[in-house]
């Protein structure tokens, strides 16, 4: 077949090339090709030791990177903290936020901007002023962050970010309704669960879901900040004018929309065992296709959709308190200054492994890492634009397929939007023509009513962010060795506590009081205060 000679053209010498360990030199004559190792604090399938591309790109650049990945039982913050007590680390670490806070304080990353004036791909990721939002107090820089760099403009069809979702089905059923309110949602899924109380098997539908547990609680607990409009800042919502960073918490939106839960719970919409399922039972129960409605984000569920039927497939939209509101679900690529990918005392070849990171960022590298091999994987048409017939299309998405020959590099720097020919979007799923024309029946018609092409449309346009966007990236590192931090995880606490009790409350008004009274006993303040000195910390650091 064309597609195997190809390929194999391009894998002869990769597959014949000795891998070796970091900074060992080979006696044979040999290219030698150095093998680092690595340790990504995410849930991802690994891909197979022997994958295509990776082979291809090792060839190219002369390195290739074990990547380790978490499993969900694992427990992040003691991998790592045995990581430090050894003082023994693998040569890359992309490690959550607050485990990266702890590898700061153990000194155990390389200052990368030593080195970096011989690389400049990793130099011009980011901005100056980004650049100084994770500078330490040393002056250097010890991590990349990642997910947060957009080449040109932003390409992507979908929306990866929370939403109130329900169902293509649900919404063709009531002819494709306009939702903007909490009313509006809720009383599309009750009339269609009334309707519909089952699916094809006889089982029942979950009206709508809700994953609150230890490890993920903001589908239950930040609503209220997008339900009155405003961007994702997440642990509070910032004032434009004083630049206060305010609390939500308490807010009369907040009891609005906890008593509407508790409202739904009480008639059965919502999952009576939303409050006692792991993580686990939440995907499982999106896969299953029985999940009307939710608020979550879809970086979070997507991985468990990928085997529903079209007329199963989730559609956002940016619900508000009331009509006046304008929602802001949608945002720019956020900087995440809380963590990303840093190189470990442990490595023997410092520099080799900040050149590999740069030769990631050669386009030619980036466009095997997404879009693979050009008459394999896609096809470029005389005007420069990439396109996938049908069948490379199925192929890239195959489980398999993406074990064994894709090999994206996802926790290692890269960039959104364009691709670097500044024509096609960085990655096959991003690519308009792709995107539409490779769309179900159902999609296109639902689209089609709303008069949109893409789900990203389905919310409004992001408006730039702000100095300060997003103050996650600041709450998502502290730690309860400040007194703000401990005020932090006292809040943490109270709204585990009462949070679900207020919606399966047999007396709402009640268990709000008591909610109050124990969240007023918290000198919150402390808390607040340290996210206004950090609003305008950052709005300095931007001027």
């Amino acid at each position: 077949m064309i597609i195997k000679r190809t390929l194999a053209a391009l894998l002869a010498a990769a597959v014949t090339v000795p891998v070796t360990a970091c900074g060992k030199k080979k006696d044979s004559g040999d290219k030698e090709v150095k093998e680092f190792t690595g340790f990504y604090a995410a849930r991802i399938t690994p891909i197979s030791e022997n994958n295509e591309i990776q082979k291809i790109i090792a060839e190219k650049t002369g390195a290739l990177v074990r990547q380790e990945f978490v499993d969900d039982q694992d427990d992040i913050d003691k991998m790592i903290s045995e990581m430090i007590v050894a003082n023994k680390y693998p040569d890359y670490i992309s490690p959550d936020a607050v485990t990266c806070q702890k590898l700061l304080k153990a000194n155990a990353f390389i200052p990368i901007d030593n080195y970096w004036d011989d690389y400049p791909n990793i130099k011009n990721l980011c901005t100056d002023s980004q650049w100084d939002r994770v500078r330490a107090d040393d002056g250097h820089i010890y991590y990349i962050p990642l997910f947060s760099s957009v080449n040109v403009k932003e390409t992507t069809p979908t929306h990866s970010g929370e939403a109130f979702w329900v169902q293509e089905k649900v919404l063709e059923w009531a002819n494709f309704p306009k939702l903007k309110t909490l009313d509006d949602y809720f009383d599309l899924i009750e009339r269609y669960l009334k309707a519909n109380p089952t699916n094809e098997k006889g089982e029942p539908y979950y009206g709508y879901e809700i994953e609150a547990n230890d490890n993920w609680f903001f589908a239950l607990d930040n609503p209220p900040m997008f339900l009155d409009g405003y961007p994702n800042d997440g642990c509070c919502i910032v004032d434009t004018e004083t630049h206060e960073a305010k609390d939500y918490n308490l807010s009369p939106t907040a009891k609005k929309w906890f008593s509407k839960l508790n409202e739904e719970y009480r008639k059965g919409v919502i999952d009576q065992e939303c409050f006692v399922m792991s993580s686990d039972e939440y995907y499982k129960k999106i896969a299953s296709g029985r999940v009307l409605g939710m608020v979550d984000q879809n970086w979070n569920f997507s991985g468990s959709t990928n085997e529903l039927s079209p007329e199963c497939t989730y559609i956002p939209f940016g619900i508000t308190i009331d009509e006046s509101v304008q929602e802001h679900y949608r945002d720019y690529t956020a900087f995440n200054d809380s963590t990303g990918v840093g190189i470990s005392v442990s490595c023997s070849d410092p520099d080799g492994a900040v050149k590999f990171l740069s030769d990631l960022l050669e386009p030619e590298i980036v466009q095997l890492r997404f879009w693979g091999v050009e008459g394999v994987d896609y096809n470029v048409s005389e005007d420069g634009i990439f396109e996938q017939n049908d069948e490379q299309y199925a192929r890239w998405r195959e489980k398999d397929y993406r074990r064994d020959h894709i090999c994206t590099y996802d926790y290692m720097p890269y960039y959104f939007g364009m691709a670097p020919d500044g024509i096609n979007a960085y990655t096959s799923s991003n690519q308009p023509n792709i995107f539409y024309d490779h769309l179900a029946e159902p999609l296109k018609k639902c689209f089609s009513a709303y008069g949109i092409q893409t789900y990203s449309e389905m919310l409004n346009d992001p408006e730039p962010n702000s100095p300060w966007y997003p103050m996650w990236s600041f709450s998502n590192a502290v730690t309860d060795e400040t007194d703000y931090g401990k005020v932090m995880k006292q809040i943490d606490a109270a709204k585990h506590k009462y949070l679900p009790l207020l919606v399966m409350s047999s007396d709402f008004e009640k268990t709000w009081k008591e909610y109050n009274e124990a969240y007023s006993k918290i000198d919150t303040q402390v808390y607040f205060d340290e996210l206004t000195a950090e609003v305008k910390r950052r709005i300095e650091n931007n001027s």
